[in-house]
């Protein structure tokens, strides 16, 4: 399809780049629209086309493989103009955002008020700011520069520049897991014993931000999770929960911008992950939530007094907008589970469903507890006899025939993919463990191919207190090509043992 084209049009070309989230629009250095407008690479150009619009970051190109007369198009920007080869579309300088003088402010450690929070997020949320200023944004929200009612702002205008849904239950129950802990999949887990229990679960979960895997990467192993609102909401109707991609939903849209950009700073400031974390659990309906917080020394969460400092930010923040949130503090000294990683993870969660021997019991006790205090705040236990009852319900096997249920709404139940390369890292001496690094076996498993890659990550053999022999397996990477391998073998060969085991006397 083509169409003429006038005064700064040109025709759209879909040029096959994958840039995620940020739309880009590349232009010849001969064009006339890009001499004319004075446009110059990383200019922010507006691209219209049948009353719709993005703005994109322009790329300058020197060659023969783009037209003076073309506009090429990345794949999200193709896909949210709904463009067709050869159309013409109109080509202007983008706006200046306004919102942003704000984020300036915030910089030079000014107050933000809600309409300023309000504004700035629905810039965010419309794909309006540049990765730089992101990056600026979240720069300005770390280091504890929001304070409370800036962070109450911060998660209402979240909240309000998505879709939310509301649910005809009394009690819609929630949880979350503040991460920094490799393998600690119980999200899944849960889901199947409270929706067992009959009570409303809708659980929508993110991609990984800095760590190995999220919920949603594991989910993805094993089920559809990219559901629509309409699709969620007859799942939940039908099973009394879900396991769904938060970002295929549009219930807090800036989130999983700001995620994205957050995951190639490698930062997560207390305020942030609070409105991260609060604003889509009111988005999704729920009025009661469980927040996991592992504390350790290579956790997120370092000692007990950041613990207490953010679970009373969490609970504040949730009161001030109609949540209820508990906060449980767990051990955060070691990984969960033997997997970390995507599908290593899901075939944890599978084990301990089946009642499989070999199924990690640090994985399961952990579920029961957080479940088992979900089915008290519910009333589907007495207080006291939450975890018994959790406990019940997965060893019944109503656990994984409800997950079986949910995977097969969904859109059915699959196996978990294996990596084709495997290798297995001993101990250099005979001794007790006495220390694992969580973030630098994180940083193995992620340069393993983990989460981009599903089957790639570590398989734990060996635990804390465990006595090891010389040689004896401590863990083993998976990965799906020789290279990434490789690469996770040369930064494990320049680090101090990951796992520290000491001689005995």
């Amino acid at each position: 399809m083509t169409t003429s084209v006038g005064a700064n049009d040109l025709r759209a070309r879909r040029v096959g780049v994958d840039t995620y989230q940020e739309p880009v629009i590349y232009m010849h250095a001969d064009c006339s629209v890009c001499r004319s407008e004075g446009f110059t690479a990383q200019s922010r150009v507006n691209v219209s086309l049948d009353g719709r619009s993005i703005d994109a970051t322009l790329n300058v190109v020197h060659g023969e493989w783009l037209q003076t007369g073309e506009a090429g198009l990345s794949e999200v920007a193709w896909r949210r103009l709904g463009a067709a080869e050869g159309v013409a579309v109109h080509l202007s300088h983008a706006a200046p955002r306004a919102s942003f003088g704000h984020v300036r402010a915030k910089l030079y450690g000014h107050e933000l008020q809600e309409r300023q929070l309000e504004d700035v997020v629905a810039d965010i949320a419309g794909n309006r700011y540049t990765d730089i200023q992101l990056s600026a944004f979240l720069t300005a929200c770390t280091g504890n520069r929001l304070d409370l009612d800036e962070t109450v702002a911060l998660t209402r205008a979240m909240v309000e520049a998505g879709q939310r849904l509301r649910w005809p239950y009394s009690m819609v129950m929630d949880k979350h897991c503040v991460g920094g802990l490799p393998g600690n999949r119980t999200t899944p887990l849960i889901v199947a014993i409270v929706a067992a229990s009959g009570l409303p679960i809708p659980k929508t979960s993110s991609r990984a931000i800095t760590s190995p895997a999220g919920t949603a990467d594991t989910m993805a192993t094993l089920t559809r999770v990219d559901l629509d609102m309409a699709d969620m909401r007859d799942v939940v109707e039908q099973e009394n929960g879900c396991l769904v991609w938060g970002g295929a939903v549009d219930l807090s849209p800036a989130d999983d911008v700001l995620i994205r950009v957050e995951r190639a700073l490698d930062i997560d400031s207390d305020a942030q992950l609070v409105a991260s974390v609060l604003s889509k659990k009111i988005a999704a309906g729920a009025t009661h939530a469980i927040i996991d917080m592992p504390v350790g020394p290579t956790a997120k969460i370092r000692d007990d007094g950041a613990a207490d400092s953010l679970a009373r930010l969490l609970t504040d923040v949730g009161e001030h907008l109609g949540l209820h949130v508990s906060v449980i503090v767990s051990d955060g000294k070691q990984p969960v589970g033997r997997g970390i990683g995507p599908a290593l993870e899901a075939r944890d969660v599978l084990s301990v469903l089946q009642d499989d021997q070999q199924a990690p019991d640090d994985l399961a006790n952990r579920a029961i507890e957080l479940a088992g205090r979900i089915l008290e705040i519910g009333g589907a236990a007495q207080e006291g006899c939450g975890s018994d009852a959790a406990a019940q319900i997965l060893a019944s096997g109503k656990a994984w025939q409800k997950f079986q249920a949910i995977c097969t709404a969904q859109g059915g139940l699959r196996e978990p993919p294996t990596a084709r390369h495997l290798h297995i890292v001993p101990a250099d001496r005979e001794g007790c463990i006495e220390v694992i690094d969580n973030r630098r076996l994180a940083r193995v498993a992620k340069l393993a191919g983990a989460p981009g890659v599903a089957a790639a990550g570590i398989e734990l053999h060996a635990r804390l207190g465990a006595r090891v022999s010389e040689g004896q397996p401590l863990f083993s990477i998976h990965s799906d090509s020789k290279g990434e391998l490789a690469y996770a073998l040369t930064y494990l060969n320049h680090q101090e043992s990951i796992f520290e085991v000491v001689e005995s006397e």
